[in-house]
């Protein structure tokens, strides 16, 4: 074999041990850091109405703390919902208020027409019943017919006695079915006033919690759908680090754990706490570079940082080691 032969194959040779080399040390030694970004979680505000923008008190960029003014809605609509409300609400519980007293005397005078009318019957039958009576004892009148007197003085005394319990019942307020119809509407006139309330508070809400205001959508003036987006903010609490950690190291992160990271710009010794495992594998995202190491195999993790950070910020996380 020529001496330019061997040189080549030496060459190739050392190439491809080079090459095994830069693609194998890597996944045999633990990467020195795992990158990952920050995200954030924005909460979108609406309205329950249209209307136009009354007033916006916030820009983009501005932050806000928990109760917080941020927009208004142009209340005049609703408040005339309200309004018709207070007025239904004052007319069902006079209404109620009206059945509990009972009947007015001009009412009750039908009530005294019907006993009046039961005392005449009664009467009447009793001065037949007595005439009838003595001529039956004789035997002029069959017994059948003093007993007909008899049923017909039974009869009016019944009709009498269900006439006076029937006036008394009115008099006292006793119409039951009335007032419980009364007390069914004035509860519902009230729950519309309770929500033409609630829906009111809607149109001038106060931030849910603190953080920055990220966008804008209406500006005031400008005419906003119901429930279309008016502005959107991002609160502390829903910024997180995402990261990937290789399935080999997995055993090493439990949730309320804490990692420590870094980023470009950020003060030294910055730490996190884990608040999510992703139960399932899945491949690296081409997104994210790790400096040493491609594991194909990574489980995503979250975690809240002590500090607020920008959404979109790369950061290395420092790797725990399984086992300590």
């Amino acid at each position: 074999m020529k001496p330019q032969q061997i040189l080549i194959g030496g060459l190739v040779l050392v190439a491809a041990g080079i090459v095994s080399a830069i693609a194998l040390v890597p996944r045999l030694t633990p990467p020195r850091v795992l990158s990952g970004y920050v995200e954030g979680e924005p909460l979108y505000l609406a309205a329950p109405v249209s209307g136009s923008v009354a007033e916006m008190s916030v820009r983009r960029g501005d932050r806000v703390v928990s109760g917080q003014p941020l927009f208004a809605i142009d209340p005049r609509q609703v408040s005339a919902q309200k309004s018709q409300a207070e007025a239904e609400v004052s007319a069902a519980a006079a209404a109620a208020q009206d059945v509990r007293r009972g009947l007015r005397p001009t009412e009750l005078a039908v009530y005294d027409a019907n006993i009046l009318a039961a005392e005449a019957r009664l009467r009447e039958a009793t001065a037949s019943l007595n005439r009838i009576a003595p001529l039956a004892r004789k035997g002029i009148y069959a017994p059948a017919r003093l007993d007909d007197a008899q049923a017909a003085v039974d009869s009016a005394r019944a009709q009498l006695s269900a006439a006076r319990r029937q006036r008394d019942s009115a008099a006292l307020g006793g119409r039951a079915g009335q007032i419980e119809g009364a007390d069914s509407r004035s509860l519902q006139a009230s729950a519309v006033l309770g929500a033409a309330e609630a829906r009111l508070g809607d149109l001038s809400p106060r931030a849910p919690a603190s953080g920055v205001v990220e966008d804008v959508f209406f500006q005031k003036g400008e005419w906003a759908p119901a429930n279309q987006p008016i502005l959107a903010i991002l609160p502390d609490e829903r910024i997180r680090l995402k990261f990937f950690v290789p399935q080999a190291a997995l055993s090493a992160y439990r949730v309320g754990g804490t990692i420590r990271f870094a980023c470009d710009g950020c003060a030294a010794g910055m730490t996190a706490k884990i608040s999510f495992i992703s139960p399932r594998p899945e491949f690296t995202p081409p997104v994210i570079y790790s400096r040493e190491a491609r594991d194909r195999l990574v489980y995503l993790v979250e975690a809240t940082p002590s500090v607020r950070l920008n959404p979109g910020q790369p950061i290395d996380v420092q790797p725990l080691v399984p086992g300590t």
